[in-house]
């Protein structure tokens, strides 16, 4: 396993427009939470935030929309650049085929969004909307940077940086990369101020993390930007790492959709599950940059996880929270948190909480409180907790402990269960019934193609479970529950700290994200509603999952457009192989609202009576488990899962290369992943959706992989349409429970974004 170090950073925060301005600020202890000038704050209950006002150049984003400013990408940009060209060297001897990013965010392209929306009812510029999902700012800066291989968005909400640090790192350990731009960015907008204002989180004064009497949590906006490398490849460039990211850990609380759980369990799980794959002890700490927001709850949870997790070196580990200078960043706290625990590390000062003078009795820690400390901590750990129960934690070593580490004993990945719901009907056999009988499950609505669902997918819930979950919610515990129904509930009940969720949606809480944003545009912030603006996270229905089916493990949202639901199982696959979980309940959906289909037909989408795409909802979910497990409980296994891989066109959002080129690079690297040859291919389930655009690259490269003839392919998109996000993994699992499925060889299943991100998955089905 190869060590993966930091060679780059870049930032812009309220304390400037660079990762120095950021350091220099928040090593002496400077609070930049200050009146907002940007947004008109008169109907919350603060007027400050952490706000970015120094120049930040416009992105080339706004060239292609008549110059429309969004500053969650106009941040971005900046940052990477300031990341890349301090690894220039390194970066230039790096193919971009080996080159990868991992962004994660809360609120993507939220601005962009709200700019198409214009009245209410979609009449901004048609071209706004590809902007808005997270994926667009992904594809968009693999354009910028010739990133070539895996091109990924995390959105597990504020803990999206910490894990996209996290996800980057395993792609160069496991050697699916060379060289990985990974952070975060968040913009602040009325939307994000108006729910936090609607839960009452928000603090008229600087936040004050771990503080006796503390009133809420601070906004703040910003980007931060990481390039992580091999090891090894430093060494031999001559060129000295800023540090070591040895480890990460994942878990959910399966508590409350905005409240951690009180004791801690959930958050120290994660904190653990970091340490223990560094194989870090508790006395090896040395600092600790915490999530500390500022909120009652938040805090005194996060000490009682910091104290579960450490035990008695709780007491001597220092603890400090960059909130109290910069406020929180949303989905770019991680990345930028993580910058500044390299700081840390690099020059021997913990930078302080900056407003903390009477620390909480509850929160009982060893705080750098007010003023910094100087220290040489040999190891650190930055934490993000999220809404949705989603935790990660992030360890830092201040040295490479070598160039290579010992690898975990790889555990081999099988399919135990599946569920599905979409416009052919309930589970996976539906929708095979529908392939098999080239059944079209369009329906034409206003002139479009579209896929509906038309069961009730709140009959699993009691009425107060389905009462706290929008549809995409209800949709994915439906298809989970199916899945773990087959999978058998045993699988949970043995150890629920070992399976876990991985989730992935095209264009996320589509529907939730129009109730919470149509009143506040017709009436102001105090008719934002408290109750549906916890849905409006993208991982919102990860949390579901987690806290409807118990599932206490890893959970990440993966949010790679129509390759959504692909990146989930294959991230899965991931998290199971390496044995960070015994099982992930890998999990896909997307919903269809009027305006999601007028966004698509705008674009220029050809869903009309007269074409062959269909524009589709729908959920699923595939149960991969290590098959050790499942041997031991006498689980049925359906598929085994052999490999996967992904690569990027880098032409940007909604752009993809008409030769095909990623498409094939992502089909060789699975067979290849898999220990497999092109020849032991038996079936290959495409991506082809009925539009040529798509489906002509497609064609190309599996030409020139198989040949003219080649292996027999199957098109289940134009039965079923396309779901959005939903298609890879509902095709994988459709292709282990298909009728002729090969009884010797391999299954190949495409999955593509349309911005040119490609998935390939290998299955041998049983």
């Amino acid at each position: 396993m190869r060590t993966v170090v930091v060679v780059g950073v870049g930032a812009v925060t309220s304390q400037g427009d660079n990762a120095k301005a950021l350091w220099d600020g928040v090593s002496t202890g400077h609070v930049a939470i200050r009146p907002v000038e940007h947004l008109p704050m008169r109907e919350y209950l603060t007027e400050i935030g952490g706000e970015v006002l120094a120049p930040v150049p416009a992105s080339p984003i706004a060239a292609r929309v008549g110059g429309f400013r969004d500053r969650a990408f106009d941040f971005a940009f900046a940052a990477a650049h300031e990341a890349m060209d301090a690894a220039h060297t390194l970066i230039s001897g790096v193919a971009p085929e080996r080159r990868a990013i991992v962004l994660g965010t809360c609120n993507a392209g939220l601005l962009s969004t709200m700019a198409w929306l214009g009245d209410g009812d979609g009449d901004g510029p048609a071209e706004l909307a590809a902007y808005g999902p997270p994926q667009a700012i992904a594809e968009s800066l693999a354009a910028e940077f010739a990133c070539r291989g895996p091109v990924l968005s995390v959105n597990t909400a504020c803990a999206a940086g910490a894990n996209a640090i996290g996800y980057a790192a395993d792609l160069i350990a496991f050697g699916r990369a060379d060289i990985v731009l990974a952070g975060g960015t968040d913009a602040l907008s009325d939307v994000a101020y108006a729910g936090f204002n609607s839960l009452g989180s928000l603090s008229p004064t600087p936040a004050a993390p771990y503080q006796d009497k503390r009133t809420g949590l601070s906004l703040g906006e910003g980007s931060g930007m990481l390039v992580l490398a091999r090891a090894d490849l430093v060494a031999a460039a001559d060129i000295e790492p800023l540090c070591e990211i040895i480890g990460y850990g994942l878990s959910a609380d399966g508590y409350h959709p905005t409240a951690p759980r009180p004791d801690g369990t959930g958050a120290a799980r994660a904190i653990r599950a970091a340490m223990a794959w560094s194989d870090l002890g508790e006395d090896d700490i040395g600092y600790i940059n915490s999530h500390g927001t500022g909120t009652p709850r938040n805090d005194s949870a996060e000490a009682a996880a910091t104290r579960l997790a450490l035990g008695d070196a709780a007491d001597t580990v220092p603890v400090s929270s960059s909130k109290s200078m910069i406020g929180h960043l949303l989905g770019a706290a991680g990345a930028v948190e993580a910058i500044i625990t390299v700081g840390a590390l690099r020059n021997g000062v913990l930078p302080p909480t900056a407003n903390l003078v009477v620390p909480d009795a509850e929160c009982r820690l060893d705080h750098v409180a007010v003023e910094p400390r100087v220290a040489t901590p040999s190891h650190a750990i930055s934490n993000n907790f999220a809404f949705a129960g989603a935790n990660a934690s992030v360890t830092f070593g201040r040295r490479p402990r070598g160039v290579t580490r010992l690898a975990p004993t790889r555990t081999r990945v099988v399919l135990t269960g599946a569920g599905a719901v979409g416009a052919a009907g309930v589970g996976v056999e539906a929708a095979l019934r529908a392939l098999d009988e080239s059944r079209d499950c369009a329906r034409l609505e206003d002139g479009m193609r579209l896929g509906r669902v038309d069961t009730d997918p709140s009959g699993h819930l009691t009425r107060r479970e389905a009462r706290r979950m929008d549809r995409l919610g209800l949709l994915s515990t439906f298809a989970a529950s199916e899945a773990l129904r087959a999978a058998g509930g045993d699988l949970i009940t043995d150890d629920p700290d070992r399976v876990g969720v991985v989730f992935g949606t095209g264009i996320g809480p589509m529907q939730a994200m129009e109730q919470f944003v149509r009143p506040l545009r017709d009436e102001g912030a105090a008719a934002a509603n408290p109750a549906v603006f916890p849905n409006t996270v993208y991982n919102a229905a990860a949390g579901s999952v987690a806290t409807l089916l118990g599932a206490l493990g890893p959970t990440s949202t993966v949010t790679a457009g129509h390759a959504a639901g692909a990146n989930a199982l294959c991230y899965g696959y991931d998290l199971v192989s390496v044995g960070r979980a015994t099982a992930i309940l890998a999990t896909a959906a997307d919903t269809l609202t009027p305006l999601v289909a007028l966004a698509y037909r705008r674009l220029g989408i050809p869903m009309g009576p007269d074409d062959s795409f269909t524009l589709a909802e729908g959920a699923a979910t595939v149960v991969l488990e290590s098959r050790d497990n499942a041997l031991r409980r006498g689980a049925t296994v359906y598929a085994e899962v052999l490999g996967h891989a992904a690569a990027s066109d880098a032409l940007g959002a909604g752009r993809t290369d008409p030769r095909g080129a990623g498409v094939e690079r992502a089909v060789r690297s699975a067979i290849d992943s898999a220990g497999l040859s092109v020849s032991d291919i038996e079936q290959v389930w495409t991506n082809e959706v009925g539009w040529r655009a798509v489906d002509g690259p497609e064609r190309l490269a599996l030409r020139r992989v198989f040949g003219d003839g080649g292996p027999r392919r199957i098109c289940p998109k134009r039965a079923i349409g396309e779901q959005i996000g939903v298609g890879g993994l509902l095709a994988s699992a459709m292709a282990a429970f298909h009728a002729d499925r090969p009884r010797g060889g391999a299954v190949l299943v495409n999955s593509s974004s349309l911005g040119g991100t490609h998935f390939s998955v290998v299955l041998a089905p049983h």
